[in-house]
């Protein structure tokens, strides 16, 4: 029996001081962001089997001879969120892992605490790049190619570092179309010669003016009206005439458009076709006060890159000086089987396992890879260790510590006064 309290007590002294550097881990961990708190499981070292009146019914018990570590698994637990002044930082609602780039082998966190360097490269505080899929959308010399609403999930093994270019180009969208609105009258004393105006786009990321002149045509053919127009392109500064053209827009006895011959213009190499509605839809000829009449024109000026952000969906946008944006890139959220197998490589970071699985990608019904979880940006999740039951936990251990050591030295005592009654 000696023999059995010192192994027993030595056996618990080795246990629990694993389990205290498990429980102070946790605690020195408390304001580390994306923290994912680990547990002690115990378990008998060696077990005895007591008989008992109801050992013939089928049960039994044991006696433990010693204790072990049995286990110690990953806290799933959903951590606190903390406001931040960062749309770069980023909580994940829910299960899911972020992916980083740990120098050629993936690593999964939970800590969102992200920024783009100096290079524009979405890299986490201790300089790991973040993965995700990128749009494809910026070509060679860095100017947009299109404009996207959203990027779709690529496959787990096509994930890639979220770098984009310092500069980015948003092209001029040249102007196809503009559309004139308002009343002409009827070619009254003072009203004789009505203008009209749209700024339009040229293919140089110039904005030009396009000025439509409307004059009541000298010969009339009742019982509608006939009136010459002139479309002129120039530059903003009107020192510079692109294009002219001419045409005759016929109105019926009511005043609404029947209709024009009025060609398109070039602005500066592109093409714009002028719409001027149809029927009461647009340019009217209305014998009642002339009103100054309106415009709109399609096109973009062209704009350079403000910024990269990243939006509650976990999309890369990029914002340019025209007030464009686009979606660049999107942000992967992996997922496992048994997130409680991943196997811890630092504090935060942590390496799929054969316990855990190969990293996956939710897909919604139609068998396209989506996050899977909630995304929320000017968020940080702190670390999910409850403070109270740690300190709860390690008095425990200590107090359990102690007792093992007391039992180890009551056991040597023993021995030594058997020992001694020997001699």
């Amino acid at each position: 029996m000696m023999t059995q309290a010192y192994y027993t007590g030595i056996s618990g002294l080795k246990t629990y001081s694993e389990g205290i550097n498990v429980v102070s881990d946790n605690i020195a961990n408390i304001s580390t962001t994306g923290f994912r708190a680990y547990n002690a499981e115990y378990a008998s070292l060696f077990e005895d089997a007591l008989t008992s009146a109801s050992s013939n019914l089928g049960s039994s018990n044991t006696e433990g001879l010693g204790t072990r570590m049995q286990a110690t698994p990953m806290s799933t637990a959903q951590g606190s969120l903390a406001l931040s002044d960062r749309n770069t930082d980023l909580a994940l609602m829910g299960e899911g892992w972020f992916g980083i780039d740990g120098g050629g082998e993936t690593l999964y966190t939970r800590a969102g605490d992200f920024v783009f360097d100096e290079n524009s490269d979405l890299v986490t505080p201790d300089g790991y790049y973040v993965l995700g899929t990128k749009g494809g959308n910026i070509s060679d010399d860095n100017v947009l190619t299109e404009q996207l609403d959203s990027v779709a999930l690529g496959d787990v093994a096509g994930q890639e570092q979220l770098r984009f270019p310092k500069t980015l180009t948003y092209p001029p969208e040249p102007t196809t179309e503009a559309t004139f609105n308002g009343n002409i009258g009827v070619g009254s004393e003072g009203y004789e010669t009505v203008t009209m105006g749209a700024g339009i786009i040229d293919p140089e990321n110039n904005r030009n003016n396009l000025q439509l002149s409307f004059t009541k045509s000298a010969t009339q053919m009742p019982p509608g009206t006939q009136w010459d127009v002139t479309a002129t392109v120039t530059s903003i500064d009107g020192k510079t005439i692109y294009d002219m053209q001419q045409g005759v827009i016929a109105f019926d006895e009511t005043g609404a458009l029947i209709s024009s011959t009025l060609p398109a213009v070039d602005n500066n190499g592109a093409p714009v076709t002028i719409n001027l509605g149809d029927g009461y839809n647009g340019v009217v000829s209305i014998d009642t006060e002339v009103v100054p009449g309106s415009s709109t024109a399609d096109g973009t000026i062209g704009g350079d890159l403000e910024g990269y952000a990243i939006n509650q969906n976990g999309e890369v946008i990029a914002t340019f000086t025209n007030g464009k944006q686009s979606s660049v890139g999107q942000i992967a959220v992996y997922h496992f089987q048994n997130d409680q197998g991943l196997e811890r490589v630092t504090g935060t970071h942590f390496a799929q396992s054969d316990n855990s699985g190969a990293a996956i990608f939710y897909q919604n019904a139609d068998g396209e890879n989506i996050v899977g979880t909630d995304i929320l940006n000017f968020r940080l999740e702190n670390s999910n260790v409850e403070l109270d039951s740690a300190l709860t936990e390690l008095i425990v251990l200590q107090r359990a510590y102690d007792a093992n050591s007391k039992s180890v030295t009551t056991a040597d005592q023993m021995m030594q006064k058997a020992l001694n009654m020997d001699a």
